[in-house]
C-alpha cells in the first residue's frame, strides 16, 4: 500500500476507498478509530542506546581504516544530559488547547553491550550491560540519568519500550560463530566500544528479526518472549513503572511479537510510516496501533514545515492522530551539532500547527489508548468525540459531495 499523496483533496473517492480496504484488510483488527478534535503525538526511538563513542571513538574507528563521515549514522552516539534538557526546555514552552505542553514518546534501549567484559572474553560472544546498571566501558554521560526522568517528572517526555539491544542476536552469533569478514569488523568495533554502525552492515538485523539464512526471519516466538520479558523487567528497574508502549527496532514486529507484548502488559504498539494514513485499531490481542504519519529527521534530509503541514491536514481530514516520528539521533550534539537545527524546526513545526489548529491537544501513547478504550482523557481534559474510522470517512465523504 502506496502512502497517500498528500497534496491529493482528501475527500476524493479514490482516498476513500483506500481507507476503507486498510480498515477491512485485516480480518483480525477491529475498525479503526477516528477523533474529532486534532491530536498530536511524538514519538521517537532509539534512547539510551550508544554509538561511536564521541571524538576518541570515532577517531580510533578511523585510525583502523573505517572511512566515517560517509553516512549520518556514522556520527550516531549518544545523547547527552545538555541534549536532554534542551530538548525538554523546547517542549515546556509550548501548549496546546488545554494548556498542556507536547509529550515526546521516548523510546530505550534498556542494555548496551558489555564491552568490558566482552574484552575480557576475547570478544567471543556478546554480554550486556542493562541501562539501570550505567552505561559500558570508557562511555561517559554525566547527568543524563537525571535529565531523561525530570522531563518525565515535568510531562514533556513518556518513556517506552524499545527492547534491548536493537541488533539481532542471532545473527551475532552466526557471524562469531563463522569468525569470517563480519566477525572481525564486530570486533574492530568492539575494541573501540561502538556496537555496531548499521547502514554499513544491515545483516546485523534488528532484535526480534534475522535477515539472513540458515535462521532467517522473525525469532522463534520462545526466544522474543524471552527478550521482552527482559526487556520489560529492566524497564520496571529503570523508570520504576511497567511499560505501556512498544515499538519493535526497525518496526521489525510480527503475530509472536504481537502475543508476548500483550501477555507482558504492554498495550500500544508504534508502527511506521510505510502504510500511508491509517486509523489506529486494536489486535486480536487488544493492542492498540498507532501508525506514524510524518518521518522529522533533520539528521538525515532536509524539512520543509509547509509539506508537514499538508500531512498534517490530511490526518485532521481522515480523523486520526497526527503522529510524527523522530529519532534520537537529531538532538545528539557530541559529534555533529543536529541538535540545535533539530529544535529549531521542531519548535517551528510545532508552533505551526497550534496556529493552524487553535483545538489541538498533544498526547501520548498511554492517553490515545485511555481515550479508545475508556472514551475520556484524564486530568479534566477537553472532551473527544471517538468513533469509527469507517463512520467518520463516510461523514467526510457525504460533506464532499
Amino acid at each position: 500500500m502506496q502512502p497517500l499523496d498528500s497534496k491529493k483533496h482528501y475527500g476524493e473517492p479514490a482516498v476513500v476507498q483506500q481507507i476503507l480496504h486498510n480498515i477491512f484488510r485485516r480480518k483480525t483488527q477491529s475498525v479503526g478509530r477516528s477523533f474529532s478534535r486534532p491530536l498530536v503525538v511524538l514519538e521517537s526511538d532509539d534512547w539510551g542506546r550508544v554509538g561511536v563513542r564521541d571524538r576518541e571513538g570515532f577517531e580510533q574507528l578511523r585510525s583502523v581504516g573505517l572511512r566515517l563521515g560517509e553516512h549520518p549514522y556514522d556520527l550516531y552516539t549518544l545523547e547527552t544530559a545538555e541534549d536532554v534538557a534542551e530538548l525538554a526546555s523546547m517542549l515546556g514552552r509550548h501548549r496546546d488547547s488545554s494548556g498542556k505542553p507536547p509529550c515526546l514518546v521516548m523510546n530505550f534501549c534498556l542494555a548496551n553491550l558489555d564491552f568490558t567484559k566482552m574484552r575480557e572474553l576475547g570478544f567471543q560472544r556478546l554480554e550486556l550491560l542493562n541501562l539501570v546498571n550505567g552505561l559500558p566501558g570508557r562511555w561517559s554521560r554525566p547527568g543524563l540519568f537525571e535529565a531523561y526522568r525530570e522531563g518525565i517528572r515535568r510531562g514533556v517526555f513518556y518513556p517506552a519500550m524499545h527492547g534491548l539491544t536493537h541488533l539481532c542476536p542471532v545473527s551475532v552469533e552466526t557471524a562469531l560463530a563463522e569468525n569470517g569478514e563480519r566477525a572481525r569488523l564486530l570486533r574492530l568495533l568492539w575494541a573501540a566500544e561502538s556496537p555496531y554502525i548499521y547502514w554499513r552492515m544491515p545483516w546485523i538485523g534488528y532484535e526480534y528479526w534475522n535477515p539472513e539464512r540458515p535462521h532467517a526471519g522473525f525469532l522463534p516466538y520462545s526466544r522474543q518472549q524471552t527478550l521482552i520479558q527482559k526487556s520489560c523487567a529492566e524497564f520496571s528497574g529503570f523508570f520504576g513503572t511497567k511499560p505501556v508502549s512498544a515499538c519493535a527496532a526497525g518496526y521489525r514486529a510480527n503475530r509472536d511479537t504481537h502475543r508476548a507484548w500483550a501477555q507482558a502488559g504492554i498495550r500500544v504498539v508504534q508502527n511506521g510510516s510505510g502504510n500511508g494514513l491509517k486509523a489506529p485499531h486494536k489486535d486480536e490481542f487488544g493492542l492498540l496501533h498507532l501508525y506514524r504519519a510524518i518521518d522529522f529527521e533533520t539528521a538525515q534530509k532536509e524539512l520543509a514545515t509547509e509539506k508537514y503541514i499538508e500531512v498534517a491536514a490530511g490526518c485532521i481530514a481522515c480523523g486520526i492522530p497526527i503522529v510524527i516520528s523522530m529519532h534520537s539521533i537529531n538532538f545528539h550534539s557530541s559529534l555533529s551539532d543536529s541538535r540545535r537545527r533539530t529544535l529549531v524546526a521542531l519548535d517551528a513545526l510545532l508552533s505551526a500547527l497550534e496556529a493552524k489548529y487553535p483545538d489541538l491537544l498533544y498526547i501520548n501513547d498511554s492517553d490515545l489508548y485511555e481515550l479508545v478504550s475508556e472514551g475520556t482523557l484524564r486530568n479534566g481534559a477537553p472532551c473527544v468525540a471517538v468513533s469509527s474510522a469507517l463512520e467518520h470517512r463516510v461523514a467526510t465523504y457525504q460533506e464532499a459531495l
